[in-house]
């Protein structure tokens, strides 16, 4: 039997975490799951990782990596307000189709085990992504492609409301939800809130 590298086991342990939430929801996460998904005894399990704070905590850091990095190179890519604000969207919703799971962890965990670290790390990561969608929404207004009559930040709060809109409708509608749809219906209505 190949044992794996702790990198690979920890690797696997976050994405059982992940889809067990979207499989079975949150309250199914249990060392004895995370085992019995990855094929691990359960004091294997603590050997990766010691608490299940710290399992919330690597996948907290993948979301900065991983959804963050992708979302700020976008935000710095040298091209137009209205493409980047499509890439930025679909990249976006793409991450969390990707990543069933992600987002009830988080809020869950971050908010309601009172860990002022996890709070602070959720709100590092939901600031970031607001702030992207500022200076986006700044570009086109610049670029005279959208009108001047919305302000950045509220439009950036707005705009955060669709990526937990993908999250409900996929949760319910997994097997009938059509993303690429989703994301061109999205950016439709963006457009029609920014465009003069």
């Amino acid at each position: 039997m190949i044992r794996e590298t702790t990198e690979i086991r920890q690797e696997q342990i976050k994405r059982a975490v992940l889809e067990i939430i979207a499989e079975q929801g949150l309250h199914n996460v249990s060392t004895r799951n995370l085992a019995q998904k990855i094929g691990l005894s359960e004091g294997a399990i603590f050997r990766h990782f010691k608490t299940k704070r710290d399992i919330v905590k690597a996948i907290m850091d993948d979301v900065e990596e991983n959804l963050v990095g992708s979302l700020r190179n976008i935000t710095l890519n040298p091209i137009d307000a209205e493409q980047k604000m499509f890439d930025y969207l679909c990249a976006n919703v793409k991450y969390l189709k990707e990543n069933q799971g992600v987002t009830i962890l988080l809020f869950s965990e971050a908010t309601h085990l009172g860990d002022k670290e996890l709070k602070e790390k959720l709100n590092q990561i939901l600031y970031q992504q607001k702030q992207f969608i500022i200076k986006i929404t700044k570009q086109g207004i610049n670029e005279g492609v959208w009108g001047n009559e919305i302000d950045p930040e509220d439009f950036a709060t707005i705009y955060m409301g669709i990526p937990i809109t993908f999250n409900i409708e996929f949760v319910l509608n997994k097997n009938t939800l059509n993303t690429d749809n989703f994301c061109k219906r999205m950016y439709a209505i963006i457009l029609k809130a920014l465009r003069k």
